[in-house]
């Protein structure tokens, strides 16, 4: 038998997941990027999830099913759960996680208005590398809801780079290292 042919076998059954995986996978990028807005979260009366956990809500309510942040790392069960804040000085609100359009918001339904990469990382999540790209302006917000919601579904969906250049501003770019153990750099 192969040492990946071993490594696998530990893992044990599919069932137990990542908990017979060994100390290096119990703790890993398992939170998702976005949590708000999804059927796992909707309590409505109604069953439309996009309206009743918007991301405006997001930063205020708790989530019952699991947790979202930029890059996001946790334990397997989510108890402890570690992502980045930024703020750019220009920001109502910290950037905690990643900002779109609920369906009825976006002419092409749901879309992230966001720009980030998962750029390295090796399987046991020991080693880990992500880039985000953050406007140094004020997040546009209220512009990328209005003026998507002004488009139909033939016309192209107006994204953060279009609000960029239309304000003559660039973008920063947090980029996070994230070696074991606990210790992050950014």
């Amino acid at each position: 038998m192969g040492a990946e042919s071993e490594r696998v076998a530990q893992f044990g059954r599919l069932e137990d997941g990542l908990l017979q995986a060994g100390e290096w996978y119990r703790w890993g990028p398992y939170v998702s990027e976005r949590q708000w807005g999804t059927v796992r979260e909707d309590y409505s009366a109604d069953g439309n999830a996009w309206d009743y956990l918007p991301h405006d809500h997001a930063r205020s309510r708790a989530y019952r099913w699991g947790e979202d942040g930029l890059a996001g790392f946790c334990d397997v069960h989510q108890r402890l759960c570690l992502s980045l804040a930024l703020w750019n000085g220009r920001d109502p609100i910290l950037k905690e996680r990643a900002f779109g359009l609920t369906g009825p918001q976006g002419n092409h339904g749901e879309d992230v208005k966001e720009y980030w990469w998962y750029l390295d990382a090796i399987p046991s999540h020991a080693w880990n590398r992500w880039r985000y790209h953050y406007p140094q302006c004020a997040y546009p917000y209220q512009d990328l809801i209005d003026t998507n919601a002004h488009r139909d579904r033939y016309q192209p969906e107006y994204e953060l780079l279009d609000t960029a250049r239309s304000m003559g501003t660039g973008t920063g770019s947090p980029r996070c290292t994230m070696p074991r153990p606990g210790r992050m750099t950014c």
